[in-house]
């Protein structure tokens, strides 16, 4: 999946969209996609200037990105104007090596659990064979009222 068809299903726009490519998906199952990090990014400016480090939260939010992905392409619909998919839970969030500008980092969710509107997700994101994070998130799809 390129960046054009990510964007169908994502609302996020630069500079918060986080994936930039979709390697692999099984829908219901798993997904595995790419960040390519940048010393462009923004948050490179104060996260560190003497030492660029992609934030924790960003990696966490990247991975959240992947996993919306997988659940709309399990659902067969796009995102419309109404619907979200809001971040729930985190837990058990490790890292375990820095991200730094020029690594490629590769997203991995897989579905553990759907129940009452919430979907359980083991997600890591690591550069190369070097895991950098690694969590569960839960996430659920509402939709919005635009008042």
């Amino acid at each position: 999946m390129e960046i054009a068809e990510i964007k169908e299903y994502l609302p996020h726009r630069y500079p918060f969209l986080l994936v930039d490519r979709v390697l692999e998906l099984e829908p219901e199952k798993r997904i595995v996609a790419i960040k390519n990090v940048t010393i462009n990014e923004p948050f490179f400016q104060g996260h560190f200037p003497h030492y660029p480090v992609m934030p924790g939260v960003l990696i966490v939010e990247a991975m959240a990105q992947a996993a919306a992905l997988l659940s709309f392409k399990s659902m067969g619909s796009k995102r419309d104007e109404n619907t979200v998919v809001y971040l729930v839970g985190i837990d058990g969030a490790r890292f375990k090596r820095p991200v730094v500008p020029g690594d490629t980092l590769i997203l991995e969710a897989e579905k553990l659990m759907d129940r009452r509107g919430l979907v359980k997700y083991a997600v890591r994101a690591k550069v190369g064979d070097q895991l950098a994070c690694e969590a569960e998130l839960l996430c659920t799809q509402r939709t919005i009222s635009k008042t």
